[in-house]
């Protein structure tokens, strides 16, 4: 009796080729999209095209051609409760998430994850470039094959138990690889064009997005340099994020970058870019996938952003569970940002990660 798997389809080529290839391993597969929003929040121009008619008619086509049933779950409360209000709340915070991370563990891993054990599905199956591996009867997350294209670092809060149920048929392809799969099935969705942005914010523009879900505006207040001269005047707190450059609207005889978004005072701190580069990173909420954490300080590579390569740091763990961590590198890195992730790394191997909450110089 084959086993059985759970798809998670978007209607892109990458959750397509993932339901090919469980396919032709002989798994018994079900595909399914998960409904985040309804059409007409889209029509509204509030959250864009993720979920709508075309990816979820893509997605029924490509199932329909490799022979397997397909549904469409709707999830769009706690998309909101989960996702977009965290988002939210983390801006007006003055910070910068990434949502990815919070849908992966509270709809994917979390909320998907039970509704295939309701399904009698033994896993549940993305297209994300990540790989899964089992040694000594435990399960490590594992960077894809495909660097450029690897996901590992949107997965660090998955824990054993969920790696044990979850497979990603990607993990060992080539973005080029999977493409050639998709035409080689004649799918629907082989030319289809990778999404950059953030599914709800299809266009980029966070601050727009963010008044709209509100429905107010935001304050605006002073910019001002390190030393607390005003510069100039800004317009919402939430349109800045560390390290930007462009749109300040602040005459200047050299380049400033955002170094500081002061929230308590509602004001923007401009500096140099020298003053961008920081050694150490406080993390909280911070999540170990074997589900227990080392002892004593560690030596490990860590990355604090998606795009960022990870780098040579020590961390120092907290006195118990829950506490926070310590990032030290070994080299300054630039534009560390609360809000964003720090993921660490043994090799290939994710140990886990947490939210940058603070960082000193």
């Amino acid at each position: 009796m084959s086993k059985t798997a759970l798809i998670a389809m978007s209607g892109g080529v990458d959750s397509s080729v993932a339901a090919e290839l469980m396919k032709e391993k002989g798994f018994s597969c079900i595909g399914c999209t998960m409904r985040l929003y309804e059409n007409d929040m889209i029509g509204e121009d509030l959250f864009g095209t993720c979920c709508s008619k075309k990816d979820t008619d893509d997605a029924r086509a490509v199932t329909e051609k490799i022979g397997i049933p397909y549904h469409i779950f709707h999830y769009e409360k706690e998309f909101i409760d989960n996702v977009i209000e965290p988002f939210v709340c983390s801006y007006e915070r003055g910070e910068t998430p990434n949502p990815c991370i919070r849908c992966n563990k509270y709809l994917k891993f979390d909320i998907l994850y039970k509704k295939a054990k309701e399904l009698d599905c033994e896993y549940i199956v993305t297209g994300h470039y990540a790989r899964i591996e089992e040694k000594d009867g435990h399960f490590y997350l594992k960077k894809a094959t495909d660097l450029n294209k690897d996901q590992s670092y949107v997965l660090y809060d998955l824990t054993e138990e969920q790696l044990s149920h979850t497979m990603f048929p990607l993990g060992e392809f080539t973005k080029t690889e999977a493409r050639q799969i998709a035409e080689n099935n004649e799918f629907v969705t082989s030319h289809k064009s990778d999404s950059q942005d953030i599914c709800f914010v299809p266009d980029g523009d966070y601050a727009s997005m963010i008044k709209r879900y509100r429905g107010n505006d935001y304050p605006g207040g002073d910019i001002v340099d390190k030393e607390g001269n005003v510069l100039g005047h800004h317009n919402g707190i939430i349109n800045y994020t560390i390290g930007q450059r462009r749109g300040l609207g602040v005459p200047a005889d050299r380049r400033l970058y955002v170094t500081r978004l002061d929230v308590e005072n509602n004001r923007v701190v401009l500096s140099d870019n020298e003053d961008l580069f920081e050694k150490e990173v406080m993390v909280r909420d911070f999540h170990w996938i074997t589900g227990k954490m080392p002892e004593g300080d560690i030596r490990c590579n860590a990355k604090i952003r998606y795009k960022h390569k990870e780098q040579p740091a020590t961390v120092t763990l907290p006195k118990e569970e829950g506490g926070i961590c310590r990032i030290l590198f070994d080299e300054p890195q630039r534009a560390i940002t609360a809000g964003q992730s720090a993921v660490l790394y043994d090799g290939d191997v994710v140990l886990g990660g947490g939210i940058i909450t603070k960082s000193f110089s």
